[in-house]
């Protein structure tokens, strides 16, 4: 995957060339598409780092190609949404994506999210646990596959809460929707609504948070999903 390599999928010509032009200027590698079956043989001919992705897309639309993209790569996701449109914006985050921007927008505000995206996908690259890692005043073991407290102590997990408990502290201070962790746990037959996930933190919550009802290492981002909070 090449860092500067940037996809722009919108079905507008003009926008696909604007914004093609302005990032190519500033140092970036950029290819289009102008429809999912043009995005899926671009993912294949050269992964990017960064899909810009447009809600609005006839047939199928943005929110449908970025759960596909999050089910599959390892790839940053913005969304671009109409100025008014929050629901869109609490879908995309709920699918996935890693920012969004309204339409319309300043080319220099779409390149500062775009740089920050990639500097989390560098933090994220680098910084990935493989050992023992602490959660709250618990020990989760990624190789053991075991959590345990403060004295040592094994507490009894399932392997559907440990490979949650992975997913999270493989992205700390990183927003996951439902639909990310349930991809990354490997739970596909799931339904639209389905609230296991929430069921599941729940149990995970009474085991690693000193007072479960007020979280402080597993945190409720609210419209969006969970996120780690790594003790500092």
């Amino acid at each position: 995957m090449d860092a500067t390599r940037v996809l722009v999928v919108d079905d507008d010509p003009a926008i696909r060339e604007m914004l093609a032009d302005y990032l190519a200027d500033h140092g970036y590698v950029v290819a289009q598409a102008g429809s999912g079956e043009a995005m899926r043989a671009e993912m294949e001919r050269a992964r990017p780092a960064v899909v810009l992705l447009d809600i609005g897309l006839p047939g199928e639309d943005g929110l449908t190609l970025a759960r596909f993209l999050r089910e599959r790569y390892e790839v940053g996701i913005i969304m671009v949404t109409g100025a008014s449109d929050v629901v869109d914006r609490v879908a995309g985050l709920e699918v996935g994506a890693d920012d969004y921007i309204a339409k319309p927008f300043d080319p220099r505000e779409l390149r500062a999210r775009l740089k920050s995206v990639l500097r989390r996908l560098e933090k994220k690259g680098t910084s990935k646990p493989d050992g023992r890692v602490g959660i709250g005043s618990c020990f989760l073991d990624l190789k053991a596959r075991a959590l345990s407290d403060a004295r040592g102590r094994e507490i009894p997990i399932t392997s559907m809460e440990f490979e949650l408990l992975k997913a999270l502290v493989e992205h700390p201070n990183q927003v996951l929707s439902r639909d990310q962790l349930l991809s990354m746990t490997r739970n596909r037959e799931w339904e639209p609504f389905d609230r296991s996930i929430d069921i599941r933190i729940t149990r995970l919550r009474r085991k690693v948070e000193d007072d479960p009802a007020r979280p402080r290492v597993i945190k409720t981002v609210r419209g969006a999903g969970y996120m780690f909070i790594p003790a500092k």
